[in-house]
């Protein structure tokens, strides 16, 4: 799930070009996920949640996270495409690229946008405590690659520090707390520059193959609404290397809620070093 604000957008459309392949691409990979070698490593989901764990995934090899999503409210609709793909160099080191691939919004009045959306690049730093719980730290900027009125950022380069506390107790439960400020690049008139989110999930492993997430985030400028969020997603491993998760969110401020439905996977795709 997306961690920056998001624009409202205006009456125009693009025409969408990688939703379609994209699909395409993740069925015709599917009998091969399912089949993974069992020496391979685990893969590390960091999705749906907010909130992202202290870990890394696996040095050296390639991980792949995407899916679909849809929010609506009663006055507007929007579809995207999220895609990010994970690197890490040592177990402390690691770097990640986000961006909605496909973006599609439609307002109350019916006028619809879509397109590519804007891309994060992130470097990661993990601080080890124990074998069961750890610190992390994440530098991200969001780049204004969007088309036009689809973006999630503030329409200029936004920059976020997350800092981040993962556990794993009583042998099956993790928990992840993230607290992450954004110095935004744009903003409007008498609003604050920095915005603050804080996100707490908890994780609970069902057995070798379900597992179950509930998370709280929420969102904190001078001069905007306080903005909150209730996640709930289960997940299914299909393989050592391959993870698809479903689940639904809602606002919690005052006023008509937001709800979101999703599905995705994460998928270690192969080793590169």
């Amino acid at each position: 799930m997306p961690t920056w604000p998001r624009r409202d957008p205006p009456a125009r459309r693009q025409p969408p070009r990688v939703a379609a392949a994209a699909l395409a691409l993740a069925a015709a990979a599917a009998p091969t996920l399912a089949n993974a070698d069992d020496d391979a490593p685990s893969a590390q989901p960091y999705r749906p949640s907010v909130s992202t764990p202290a870990t890394l995934t696996a040095p050296g090899w390639i991980e792949i996270e995407g899916g679909l999503v849809h929010s609506r409210d009663d006055r507007a609709r929007r579809d995207g495409l999220p895609v990010t793909a994970k690197l890490a160099f040592t177990p402390d080191w690691g770097v990640r690229v986000t961006a909605d691939a496909w973006v599609r919004t439609r307002d109350d009045s019916g006028s619809q946008v879509s397109g590519y959306g804007d891309t994060a690049f992130v470097v990661k730093r993990r601080f080890a405590v124990d074998e069961a719980s750890a610190f992390g730290l994440e530098a991200a900027v969001l780049l204004p690659t969007a088309h036009r009125g689809v973006g999630s950022g503030s329409g200029k380069a936004d920059y976020g520090i997350n800092a981040i506390y993962s556990a794993d107790f009583a042998s099956s439960w993790h928990a992840d707390l993230n607290l992450q400020p954004i110095r935004l690049g744009q903003i409007d008139a008498d609003t604050g520059r920095t915005l603050w989110l804080a996100a707490a999930s908890l994780a609970k492993s069902l057995d070798d193959h379900w597992g179950l997430v509930g998370e709280v985030s929420g969102t904190r400028r001078r001069g905007v609404a306080d903005n909150g969020q209730f996640l709930l997603a289960a997940s299914y491993s299909v393989s050592k290397r391959l993870v698809l998760d479903a689940g639904a969110a809602r606002t919690l401020h005052a006023g008509t809620p937001t709800w979101s439905a999703f599905t995705g996977f994460t998928w270690l795709a192969g080793r590169v070093f």
